[in-house]
């Protein structure tokens, strides 16, 4: 069984900062157990969330795990983008989409957040 994973952003009017998006996705698939790993797009850019999971199943990929990279639990983590996955999961049942929690639910991130600021600090002195 294929493994992929999506991951997801936000999507952005200014080309650099979906570019920059793209190119994080790229160090994460460097470092995770998934092959493809790809960046798709709530909104303002492409791929969107449902393209996107039908090239990863039209490539082979039959469980894709989907990360939103989002920090809060606002409209689009809650209703949005299970909306964009469900209508995916009801086109693709051959495929098993797994909508993971989102990132500003993981208890490491406050950690990380707080060891950055750490960092930072103790540059400036």
């Amino acid at each position: 069984m294929s493994r992929a994973l999506l991951v997801i952003a936000h999507g952005s009017r200014r080309d650099s900062a979906n570019e920059e998006f793209r190119q994080q996705v790229a160090g994460i698939a460097r470092l995770v157990d998934h092959t493809p790993v790809q960046a798709a797009f709530l909104e303002l850019a492409e791929p969107g969330i449902v393209d996107a999971l039908h090239q990863l199943a039209a490539g082979g990929a039959r469980q894709i795990d989907v990360f939103p990279l989002f920090l809060n639990a606002g409209r689009h983590v809650a209703k949005d983008v299970p909306a964009e996955v469900a209508e995916a999961q009801a086109a693709l049942p051959e495929v098993d989409i797994r909508l993971l929690d989102y990132l500003g639910k993981s208890p490491q991130l406050v950690s990380l957040v707080a060891q950055l600021i750490a960092d930072a600090n103790s540059g400036a002195e």
